[in-house]
């Protein structure tokens, strides 16, 4: 769907761009765009390959299986359908703690894995768990405490106090995820309710 979304904007704008006459502006957006996304991308690398670094460094001291364990004792109540201690539950917790870290992408691996772990226990493959759902929303709302790709961008744009937005966005990651793990329960309760 996204794809069709982005298609159409593209469209919209070039056929905008020949209309108003402003087709060399677009060409010059267009490759300027993508020197500016290579470069970027180039200035980037160190700073990621830095941070997925020390996540390899806690992982391999057991740094992050102490955080995971720790998680786990917490989030449980939110995934009662799954087993104390299992494989999910595991995933689940390095997920967050991938996301609590900021670094989204290193969390996506943990997060595919527990999705297929809680699929292989749902009876009905066509439809998604509660779990399922639940952990949609935690970690698509997850809390972030130290917003590394956020603090990299900055840096790269050469902020002043790159480090200065962690308040801000320890605030507002604390309001959506809370926000998004009520709206879950209210339309859970509904759905019970309609259907059972």
């Amino acid at each position: 769907m996204i794809n069709y979304i982005f298609g159409m904007f593209i469209i919209i704008g070039v056929v905008y761009s020949f209309l108003t006459g402003n087709s060399n502006a677009m060409n010059d957006s267009l490759i300027s765009s993508g020197s500016i996304a290579i470069e970027m991308v180039v200035k980037m690398i160190p700073l990621l390959c830095l941070w997925l670094g020390v996540m390899k460094i806690a992982e391999e001291s057991g740094l992050l299986k102490k955080i995971s364990i720790l998680l786990s004792k917490i989030i449980h109540p939110l995934f009662p359908e799954l087993k104390r201690g299992g494989e999910a539950i595991s995933y689940i917790a390095s997920n967050m703690a991938m996301n609590m870290l900021g670094l989204g992408n290193a969390a996506t691996p943990f997060g595919l894995k527990a999705m297929d772990s809680m699929q292989k226990e749902n009876s009905k493959k066509d439809t998604a768990t509660r779990s399922m759902i639940t952990f949609l929303v935690l970690n698509t709302a997850s809390i972030t405490l130290i917003p590394t790709t956020v603090i990299s961008f900055r840096n790269l744009n050469h902020s002043k106090n790159p480090t200065e937005i962690i308040g801000a966005c320890l605030i507002a990651t604390i309001l959506s995820c809370l926000i998004g793990l009520i709206l879950d329960r209210i339309f859970c309760y509904i759905w019970r309710k309609k259907y059972d």
